[in-house]
């Protein structure tokens, strides 16, 4: 079977399907990892976005239930260079195409990655439809210009929990085959904007009681659990109009201890009187290098957001820029110096990616530990 993307700029791409028969609107993005793809297509950061993969043969490890890293697929479409039809992984349940048809993602394989890339780069990341249903471009058209796209749009309330529920899996040791657990010292209440299972996982691993509770949470529902400290976590889309969250996280400022990931710290940006902004194509790898600028260390990381803390917005004398992303010298981590909060824009759980920066797990659980005292 055929199928097509549509750029909203008119540009088209056509090649093969893959997964599942639809068509579906979407912001077209490129990721640089080279493996990890089931986590990606799980992330619920990625709603409402079609993913390209920039590493050419995808689909070679296939897909299991472990890998998932939340309750479904959350990416609006996915393309590759080349879908590999045959598998080869002892923990292998399914194929990529086969994964992708069950849980409704259209695919499209067999167009020129690179020129998809080359072109996302220079014009910026934009809107998109992915169709393996319609090959009319006309059609396809009209079906783009009613998709409004992600500014000024609050998705989180898509992927968020219906309801709070406790969580108490630790990371997974694949080859010994059980999880990683520590004895629990820490009560975390963690605000899900669309949380990745793995930050559970290390929160767990980490000594945390977790419990987790939907984006639309009050401040003072939070405090009455009497949590040590509060976990503000990744999630999709424009941060600026999660309004009832930053107002959540406004009220929690001081009162208890704060670390938030992603949009959990471009949440906290806002809270603490930032603007964002929306970054020409984001990053979106699992290599992207950050200096650590407490420490002088480089750090090789996980990244997935399309927006940006404006560091010039915030008051310098309260808030501490701690990590510099090196290819753009975007802000990639805050700490606040008169309250136990602090905050990373990229990705520390490492799933898929580098653990170079996992300590930060440990600096919530040491900060918890002083504020206790």
């Amino acid at each position: 079977m055929k199928a097509i993307l549509l750029l909203e700029d008119g540009t088209v791409f056509r090649g093969s399907s893959f997964g599942a028969n639809g068509t579906r609107c979407g912001e077209v993005v490129f990721n640089t990892s080279m493996s990890g793809y089931q986590e990606i297509l799980t992330d619920p950061s990625y709603n409402e976005q079609i993913i390209t993969m920039t590493y050419p043969l995808i689909g070679n490890i296939g897909t299991n239930r472990e890998d998932w890293e939340s309750r479904k697929v959350f990416a609006g479409g996915f393309i590759v260079k080349e879908n590999c039809e045959y598998p080869s992984n002892w923990r292998n349940e399914d194929s990529l195409s086969e994964y992708l048809e069950k849980n409704r993602v259209v695919g499209l394989e067999g167009i020129d990655t690179r020129a998809l890339v080359k072109h996302i780069r220079e014009q910026g990341a934009m809107r998109g439809v992915i169709s393996s249903a319609e090959t009319s471009v006309a059609k396809l058209r009209k079906e783009l210009e009613k998709y409004p796209g992600l500014v000024g749009r609050d998705i989180v309330k898509d992927v968020t929990a219906k309801k709070p529920y406790a969580w108490d899996k630790g990371v997974l040791d694949v080859l010994a085959g059980q999880e990683v657990k520590a004895k629990k010292k820490f009560k975390v209440v963690a605000l899900d904007f669309g949380i990745k299972q793995n930050i559970l996982r290390l929160l767990v691993s980490h000594g945390c009681d977790v419990q987790v509770v939907p984006a639309k949470t009050k401040a003072g529902d939070i405090m009455r659990r009497k949590p040590d400290g509060v976990f503000l976590s990744n999630g999709p889309g424009d941060p600026a109009p999660v309004e009832y969250a930053v107002e959540t996280v406004r009220k929690l400022l001081g009162k208890v201890p704060i670390f938030g990931i992603c949009l959990g710290h471009q949440i906290l940006g806002l809270a603490l009187g930032a603007k964002t902004y929306k970054l020409k194509f984001g990053h979106r790898g699992a290599n992207h290098p950050v200096k650590n600028l407490r420490t002088g260390k480089i750090e090789i990381t996980s990244q997935n957001h399309g927006f940006c803390v404006d560091m010039d917005t915030l008051d310098k004398k309260k808030v501490e820029l701690t990590h510099l992303n090196l290819n753009d010298n975007t802000v990639e981590g805050l700490r606040c110096k008169d309250k136990p909060a602090f905050c990373v824009q990229y990705h520390p759980e490492a799933s898929p990616g580098p653990h170079d920066s996992s300590y930060l797990f440990d600096d919530f659980t040491r900060l918890m530990a002083e504020c206790r005292s």
